[in-house]
């Protein structure tokens, strides 16, 4: 028996070129430039996509980092005071909470310096004069 594939074919050439629509010129018209500039988008989507979470990290950083500065404290002696505290907060929260929340942060600020020791963490809170 005798097996054409036209069905099957025409529903993946609809589907490309419903994924290729907007394209300029031969990139959305033409099926083999469509398949190569969608396979292109999908690589470029997937490294960007990862890359936007490490900029939201850096920037999550940069804040808390930021507010434990203004409260006399570096970002790695906090991390390291919440971590020996036993505290699991995520940098997205921290970031929000130094934001949105200051009596919050400072809360979590405190808990790290009670965690570090009784020398640790000491030094004068920066203000803007």
């Amino acid at each position: 028996m005798r097996v054409k594939t036209n069905t099957a074919r025409m529903k993946y050439v609809r589907k490309v070129r419903k994924r290729a629509k907007g394209f300029v010129m031969g990139r959305g018209k033409l099926f083999r430039t469509a398949v190569e500039t969608i396979e292109r988008a999908e690589a470029f989507s997937t490294r960007d996509r990862r890359a936007r979470h490490r900029r939201f990290r850096e920037l999550w950083i940069t804040r808390i980092s930021a507010a434990a500065r203004q409260r006399g404290m570096s970002y790695s002696r906090l991390i390291e005071g919440l971590i020996k505290a036993g505290y699991k907060v995520d940098r997205k929260i921290m970031a929000d909470l130094a934001i949105f929340e200051p009596k919050a942060f400072d809360a979590l600020v405190e808990m790290a310096r009670k965690a570090l020791g009784a020398g640790a963490g000491k030094a004068k809170p920066v203000t803007a004069d």
